[in-house]
């Protein structure tokens, strides 16, 4: 009788769990398909949303590794989601630059800036663009917006001004970033320079016929003169080296070649922290030209190397390297 009765209330039971059981079921399966329903009621632009920053994260790591036209694909993608966004707009121009295609670079990046015409890091990458195909009239107009909200950027228009082969308005720059105390040390040897800078007699395209390159270039100090000697000189090893280059920073401010042969020449006098700041301002006019920018980090190196800087020598190496691929 007693084992009847506990069999009884243990069916009672397992039919009051197998019902709780079904409740909880319902309750959920309704729960799940409610659930399912909003879902199917988001908005399409929320999935394009997500779609957008996935096909965006993947053109940053291919355009991370190199890999532009992969990285302009994905951008396409992004565009085709939402169209016109500043920030694909923006991307596409720096992947067009990194593939030399500058004029593709500059119609994006002129897109995105009207959207957003105040944007610095758009402004500064059009300047970029403008100096690479070597429209420094409209890089000038371009950098002097950037400078007006921030002064500290007027320094870039005395590179872009000497590029532009106007001394007078670098110099006019120069003063007014002294008065503002906004020169530092690599524009105050540039203005010495330019302080001290002789008379230049006028510039012949010709080759020099006279084989003694300083007879030649005392003649008539034009650049083609100045790079003739200074190549005779490099190959020679001759100590006037450092007198010419000094003489040719002096006439042409804004050649790269003359600051890369200066920094060699003071190199090879083992002033090695002079010849690092010459390196450092000439980089700066250095133009879509790797071999001769891997030149500079080379030379770089080799100052770093001689002041027993390891570390620094090697980055410089491997930045080298890295144009020259």
């Amino acid at each position: 009788m007693i084992i009847q009765i506990l069999h009884k209330k243990i069916i009672h039971t397992t039919s009051t769990i197998k019902g709780f059981l079904a409740l909880l079921l319902m309750l959920y399966s309704l729960s799940f398909y409610s659930q399912d329903s909003i879902v199917a009621a988001i908005d399409v632009s929320e999935k394009n949303n997500i779609k957008f920053q996935e096909n965006f994260f993947k053109a940053l790591s291919e355009k991370a590794i190199f890999n532009y036209k992969k990285a302009i694909e994905y951008l396409q993608n992004c565009n085709d989601l939402i169209p016109n966004s500043k920030s694909v707009l923006f991307e596409f121009s720096k992947n067009y630059l990194k593939l030399g295609r500058n004029n593709e670079a500059l119609d994006y990046v002129n897109l995105a800036l009207a959207k957003d015409a105040d944007n610095l890091w758009m402004l500064t990458h059009k300047v970029t663009i403008l100096r690479r195909i070597a429209n420094f009239e409209e890089a000038i107009i371009t950098q002097q917006k950037i400078a007006a909200k921030h002064p500290k950027k007027k320094q870039t228009l005395v590179y872009l001004h000497l590029q532009n082969r106007d001394v007078a308005s670098a110099k006019k720059v120069l003063t007014e970033l002294k008065e503002a105390k906004l020169l530092n040390s690599r524009l105050r040897q540039i203005q010495d320079k330019l302080d001290n800078r002789p008379s230049r007699v006028k510039k012949s395209a010709e080759k020099p016929v006279n084989s003694d390159f300083r007879t030649a270039f005392k003649k008539e100090k034009t650049f083609t003169n100045l790079k003739l000697l200074l190549n005779e000189l490099t190959e020679k090893n001759d100590t006037d080296l450092l007198k010419y280059s000094e003489q040719g920073l002096a006439l042409f401010p804004a050649q790269p070649f003359v600051y890369l042969i200066n920094g060699k020449a003071l190199n090879n006098n083992k002033q090695h922290k002079k010849a690092l700041l010459s390196l450092q301002n000439g980089i700066d006019f250095v133009i879509d030209n790797n071999k001769i920018e891997a030149k500079f980090y080379l030379e770089m190196a080799r100052a770093y190397k001689s002041l027993n800087n390891t570390k620094k020598a090697n980055s410089y190496k491997n930045k080298a390297a890295k144009v020259l691929k």
